[in-house]
């Protein structure tokens, strides 16, 4: 089995503490990083003034996939390419958050969303967003365009008026 290109990395995250009267805490991606071994394994406090705090969550990989290109191509072309961190408070203290992945992949991202995690984005550093770029290129295989089966409850007219408006001016 072949290695897949993968990166080490650190998440930092912020908590406010009372941000509003509604809210005990709210935790949110500040930034990813680079991680090259030197942070440990174990979540620490960067900062806390009382009100907000930052921490340091080490040791997320992050490995491309082929099968995920179009997720990434998504990314690469939507503007910014930015980082996609699903996180959880911790279980028995809402005053702690965690990463629990990371990715650069549209549709995973929206897998998470649509399981109801919470997923926060950050930009995408330059150099691995052109890693990123020389990846996707290399892998992504845009799919062809499926044909829509014609409306059953359109007349034969109908369906002819509508192919030759989806095919435009210069075929008609």
């Amino acid at each position: 089995m072949r290695d897949r290109p993968a990166v080490m990395v650190a998440v930092v995250m912020e908590r406010t503490a009372q941000p509003n009267p509604w809210e005990d805490w709210r935790h949110r991606v500040v930034e990813v990083i680079a991680d090259d071994g030197t942070f440990g394994s174990a979540p620490r406090k960067l900062h806390d003034d009382g009100t907000v705090s930052r921490w340091l969550h080490p040791g997320l990989k992050l490995e491309l996939f082929a099968d995920e290109c179009k997720g990434y191509f998504l990314n690469l072309t939507a503007g910014q390419p930015v980082w996609f961190v699903p996180w959880r408070a911790v279980e028995g203290d809402a005053s702690l958050a965690r990463p629990i992945a990371v990715s650069l992949s549209y549709i995973e991202a929206d897998r998470w969303l649509c399981a109801e995690e919470k997923v926060d984005n950050v930009p995408l550093q330059d150099d691995l967003r052109e890693w990123l770029r020389v990846f996707t290129n290399a892998h992504y295989q845009v799919e062809a365009p499926r044909r829509q089966r014609a409306q059953s409850f359109l007349s034969p007219q109908e369906r002819e008026r509508q192919a030759r408006a989806l095919q435009g001016p210069d075929h008609g």
